[in-house]
């Protein structure tokens, strides 16, 4: 067996490799994927030192399968203390075997329906095996599963010395989301970026440093994992980690160069990590047990909103007009019990999470409840169609109401109990109705 490399407390050099593909041969065009690689790559050329001629850009028709593979295994000629960023802005698609999820990159000429013509994200990894460069962070602003992470994100109050960190070996990864997430190409916090690069670009900036200015992988992958999390419009929860190693790849080296520069004497800075929540995880089960951790103490408010408000933004989109229209369906026997069942599977979460904050939220935790409430019925049902199917759309708020109900008093939590009869949501326009409790028109619809 070979011994551990040794590995110095500073960069020899920078390299990088950007990928932008918004004009897709096979599938659906993208907006600003263009303009996100050319983002990346100005912030990695005008503050990370990162010499033009040794950024790589690879645009839409360059960017085909072969280019890209050939590209990453150019990097095999970087050396021991060399950094790399791999950034890659277009689609993801996965795949389950019985072994679980792969995930795939798409390139231009990828087409989903011919694995073959796509790029495993295995392939980057097992590839990034024979790149000597110390560090490699792999930036994906796109949303794919199979994600296999050998280390789990630092805990919080984690403190590392700056030298340290350089002088391990790592492989980081952040990727936009997950398989059965939908990535948005725009609406973040700057215009012309998705709203996971435009995080990306904002932590780039300074978002992410620490006090004493630094700006580590970890860190940026914290302030991502929170900002894309938070964002109004976001319907996507970051994914991140380590593939391999536990060094962390530091972006502005001025600190680490003058690190380097005294090793003699062993001059070395020790700082406080940035670290976003462990990622939540979803399902019935999963979802009971983060409530039940959350709900008890009054420090975790700000989690339990987050964790609420995420739920509720996947149970929207999973009740969506698109899947579930009130026009061209035949309402009949066979057609409505269908439905309703697709909608109890869908809410099992909002199921728990209602019966869980009903029975013991204190009363500054009920604003979450009436979130919960209020934006599932503010939800777009659609308001011309079949009757039946109108008044069906209603179902999830007055099964949650009745079940929120049930727990409440169960419990003798009459404050939950009336909010959950009483919150105020948006009226009917055509009514003039500004607000009303939730109770009427759950009972108007029916």
């Amino acid at each position: 067996m070979a011994p551990p490399k040794i590995y110095q407390p500073r960069y020899s050099d920078s390299r990088a490799l950007i990928i932008g593909i918004d004009k897709y041969q096979h599938v659906s065009p993208l907006a600003h994927a263009h303009s996100d690689a050319a983002g990346v790559a100005e912030a990695l050329a005008t503050q990370f030192a990162f010499e033009r001629g040794k950024i790589e850009l690879l645009i839409d028709k360059k960017a085909n399968r072969a280019a890209i593979l050939q590209a990453l295994m150019r990097f095999a000629d970087t050396e021991d203390d060399d950094r790399l960023v791999v950034f890659f802005a277009g689609h993801g698609h996965t795949v389950s075997g019985h072994r679980g999820e792969t995930g795939f990159l798409v390139p231009v000429d990828g087409r989903p329906d011919d694995l073959s013509t796509l790029i495993r994200w295995d392939e980057l990894t097992r590839s990034a095996d024979l790149i000597p460069a110390k560090h490699i962070l792999f930036i994906m602003d796109a949303c794919y599963g199979g994600l296999a992470l050998s280390r789990k994100p630092l805990p919080p109050g984690s403190m590392r010395f700056v030298r340290d960190m350089v002088q391990r070996f790592s492989r980081q990864v952040l990727t936009a989301g997950k398989a059965d997430e939908p990535v948005a190409d725009a609406g973040g916090p700057r215009a012309g970026h998705s709203i996971f690069t435009g995080h990306v670009l904002d932590a780039m900036e300074g978002r992410a440093a620490t006090k004493e200015g630094i700006i580590s992988a970890n860190g940026l992958m914290a302030y991502v994992y929170e900002g894309v999390g938070r964002d109004p419009n976001s319907r996507q929860t970051p994914h991140y980690g380590f593939v391999d190693g536990d060094g962390d790849f530091i972006f502005n080296t001025e600190l680490v160069d003058e690190l380097g520069s005294e090793q003699e004497t062993g001059k070395d800075l020790l700082i406080s990590i940035p670290v976003a929540p462990a990622p939540i995880t979803t399902g019935t089960v999963a979802s009971a047990d983060t409530l039940k951790r959350l709900i008890p103490d009054p420090k975790d408010r700000i989690a339990l909103d987050d964790f609420v408000t995420a739920s509720v933004r996947r149970t929207i989109d999973a009740l969506r007009l698109e899947r579930f229209p009130v026009q061209g369906v035949p309402f009949n026997e066979a057609e409505f019990p269908k439905r309703i069942k697709q909608f109890d599977d869908i809410i099992a979460d909002a199921y728990t999470a209602v019966i869980l904050l009903a029975r013991w939220a204190e009363a500054h935790q009920l604003p979450v409840l009436e979130k919960l409430l209020a934006r599932l019925a503010e939800a777009d049902k659609g308001v011309g169609g079949t009757v039946g199917w109108l008044r069906a759309g209603w179902y999830p708020i007055l099964a949650l109401m009745y079940t929120g109900g049930i727990a409440a008093l169960s419990a003798n939590n009459f404050p939950a109990l009336q909010l959950v009869l009483t919150c105020r949501v948006r009226g009917d326009e055509r009514t003039g109705t500004a607000e009303e409790p939730i109770v009427l028109p759950v009972i108007n619809s029916y």
